[in-house]
């Protein structure tokens, strides 16, 4: 018998919430745009990121995860924006994995989930740069509102939660039965 995970029910209850009502238009609109503007936010920090980015203008990447997707611009600036919804991709990429549960142990890991990429070699090639050395400077952002010393504080508490998060879920077995 394969074992279980103590958080293996986590995966029907996501199956049960997507199969009810879904959200509406606007609201997938919403945090569709709020995602691109965090995604912007990030990419600002990084020149060469926004470089790279704007050697593929105008290019459309579709990113899909199960039934939820969402349809990326390049723009003249080297960011990102919603494409038109007549848009078509140039690179389709779909997370294969299909256990919101499997993805968060992965991710834990360090590991990547497993994507299926369909489309521009050349620009499939800058968006992994962009996955591999962009990082989010939570630290930066807080000292901003907090101050230096705070946010150093409050970065390095959280460091060490995510450490033993990290210890905890290498030390759980990982059963593709459960998820």
């Amino acid at each position: 018998m394969t074992p279980k995970t103590p958080f293996s029910f986590l995966d029907g209850l996501f199956e049960r919430v997507a199969a009810g009502p879904q959200p509406p238009e606007w609201l997938v609109h919403e945090v569709q745009h709020r995602a691109v503007l965090f995604l912007n936010h990030v990419l600002m920090q990084e020149p060469e990121a926004m470089e790279r980015l704007f050697t593929q203008s105008g290019r459309v990447a579709r990113v899909q995860w199960r039934a939820y997707s969402m349809t990326l611009q390049i723009t003249p600036a080297g960011l990102l924006d919603l494409a038109p919804a007549t848009a078509t991709p140039d690179l389709r990429i779909e997370v294969a994995e299909s256990s919101p549960f499997s993805i968060a142990q992965s991710a834990m890991r360090g590991d990547k989930p497993t994507i299926l990429i369909d489309g521009d070699v050349k620009f499939a090639a800058e968006i992994n740069w962009l996955v591999d050395n962009v990082r989010w400077d939570v630290e930066e952002d807080l000292a901003r509102v907090i101050g230096d010393a705070p946010a150093h504080a409050v970065a390095s508490v959280a460091g060490r939660v995510a450490q033993a998060l990290r210890k905890f879920v290498n030390a759980m077995p990982l059963s593709r039965g459960d998820v």
